[in-house]
């Protein structure tokens, strides 16, 4: 036998392939991250495994209906389980002015978009840690812009992962849809 240890289940061949998966169960299904700004709102997706999370693109924000258009485009193309917009908090998990005007673009960004789930995800420091990122990576300030709220879509979607790996439930809050 060559190189692999692993048995017909991708398990170990020790395991039996029937064996239940330990500790919490990820769901299956693609998902797409939002990042509201402003001027601009950055879009990630993952793959349908939910392990990595990839820069889509930047929607401009200034034309909000143009915004939610382009977006119910994307999550016709994406097809994804979820959608999950970050949710600004101050450092101490307040909310203020910013939080609630993401709660209402996550409103209706979820009427347009049903029956696809929206869910509201802590987002702090995402932006920071994507500014800190690109400049690691030499993207210069001026053309960093453009892709730095893809970047914190990517930081806030691998977050929502990773809590969804570790929990085995879907990440943040639920938006309710209001007709």
């Amino acid at each position: 036998m060559s190189g692999s240890a692993n048995g017909p289940s991708g398990g170990r061949m020790d395991e039996p392939a029937d064996a239940p998966a330990e500790g919490p169960v990820m769901r299956r299904g693609r998902r797409l991250a939002v990042d509201v700004g402003d001027a601009r709102i950055g879009v990630a997706s993952c793959d349908p495994d939910g392990i990595l999370a990839t820069p889509v693109e930047t929607v401009p924000g200034r034309d909000v209906p143009a915004a939610y258009r382009r977006l119910r485009q994307l999550v016709e193309e994406y097809e994804p389980i979820e959608v999950v917009v970050g949710l600004p908090r101050s450092l101490k998990g307040g909310e203020g002015p910013a939080a609630a005007k993401v709660r209402r673009f996550a409103q209706e960004l979820a009427r347009g978009i049903t029956p696809v789930p929206v869910r509201l995800v802590d987002e702090r420091m995402t932006t920071v840690t994507a500014s800190q990122g690109l400049r690691a990576s030499g993207v210069k300030s001026k053309k960093g812009r453009s892709v730095i709220d893809q970047a914190a879509a990517v930081i806030i979607l691998q977050q929502a992962l990773e809590s969804e790996r570790v929990s085995g439930r879907a990440p943040g809050e639920g938006v309710e849809v209001v007709i």
